[in-house]
């Protein structure tokens, strides 16, 4: 994605402190993106090792509230979103009439009739023309919040020990997707104990007017900044569908290993999701030569399916894929992966590569 004069680059509130920082800065859904700070393998390590900090402000926040806020939202996604009690917060899916996916989302119950949705940055504007159709006949208010939240993302297995000492709440309370207010090295946040890395960590939604001081001072209390290239590498080797990549509107999102998202209530688009999935998606690991998104996946010879997301896994020390293959071909051992007309084989593995 390239800015134009008609279209420039959004900035999150964190834009002065990453140019501070030394970041490379680069073009993401329509934002301007730190890709990385020191280097991807060095920041990668520090967040598998020890805990980093990421900006994620570019993501949306939608506001649901009203009588029935629980029964729209049970039509409009495929998790059951009525086991969400008040502090805790969900993974779930927006599908649309044909069954693939508008976005995938997190779900967090503020209240009875409350609730907080977080979307993909580069899905803001079609979430939310989606969300409106959909309301008509619902007594639900809808609202908008994505500019008014700063949202860090502290990911890492020392990620309770950083913060604790400068944080009013005991952490280690709060279990996997607790959602709670807290003080903050002397701010007003919400912390929520989920993440997109495959490690433990809280992300924070701060007030967006201090998001660029709390950055400052989690930078200070020894947390490292991690941009997207490390944020892509730690959710491929963890396994984590990415929108656009492994998720879309026109793709089966049965065919990832997600079945769990899907619960037996009726929801938009739920008779396409029934149908089998053409495809499915696999892991595939590699001796040496990386891969990327839209190569060749082979069986054979014969070309079965693409390659969704790859990179070389720091931890793992070798290249790693997710593809998409033909239903009947996806329970294969052996493939090869096409690089620039040459065939390079490549084993399939279970997801996910990586887990704690």
């Amino acid at each position: 994605m390239t800015s134009t004069p008609e279209t420039p680059l959004k900035r999150t509130p964190l834009h002065a402190a990453h140019l501070r920082a030394g970041a490379r800065m680069v073009p993401f859904g329509g934002w301007d993106m730190p890709v990385q700070y020191t280097g991807v393998r060095a920041e990668h390590e520090a967040v598998r090792t020890r805990a980093g900090v990421f900006d994620v402000s570019h993501m949306g926040e939608f506001r649901v509230t009203g009588p029935d806020a629980e029964a729209f939202l049970q039509r409009v996604t495929t998790n059951d979103v009525s086991k969400l009690k008040p502090g805790r917060a969900q993974y779930n899916w927006l599908p649309n009439e044909a069954g693939g996916l508008v976005d995938d989302i997190y779900v967090y119950r503020v209240g009875p009739e409350e609730f907080l949705l977080v979307v993909n940055a580069s899905n803001i504007e079609k979430d939310w023309a989606h969300l409106l159709n959909q309301a008509a006949g619902f007594a639900v208010t809808l609202a908008d919040e994505s500019d008014r939240w700063g949202l860090l993302a502290v990911q890492g297995p020392e990620a309770e020990t950083m913060l604790q000492p400068h944080v009013d709440v005991d952490l280690s309370t709060k279990k996997k997707n607790a959602f709670f207010k807290a003080t903050l090295l002397g701010f007003d946040v919400l912390l929520a104990r989920t993440g997109y890395t495959g490690e433990d960590g809280f992300e924070v939604f701060v007030k967006a007017e201090e998001a660029e001081s709390l950055w400052d001072r989690l930078l200070a209390v020894g947390l490292t900044p991690a941009g997207l290239g490390a944020r892509d590498t730690l959710r491929l080797e963890a396994g984590f569908p990415l929108y656009g990549h492994e998720f879309a509107d026109d793709l089966h999102p049965l065919a990832s290993t997600y079945t769990w998202v899907v619960k037996d209530k009726e929801h938009v688009g739920r008779a396409g999701i029934q149908a089998a999935p053409p495809v499915r998606l696999i892991g595939l690991a590699l001796d040496r030569v990386p891969v990327r998104e839209g190569y060749p996946v082979l069986l054979n010879g014969e070309r079965v399916g693409q390659v969704t997301s790859g990179t070389s896994s720091p931890t793992l020390g070798h290249p790693i894929a997710m593809a998409l293959v033909r239903a009947d071909a996806a329970s294969e051992d052996a493939y090869e992966v096409e690089v620039r007309g040459k065939a390079h084989p490549a084993r399939r593995v279970e997801l996910p590569f990586y887990k704690r």
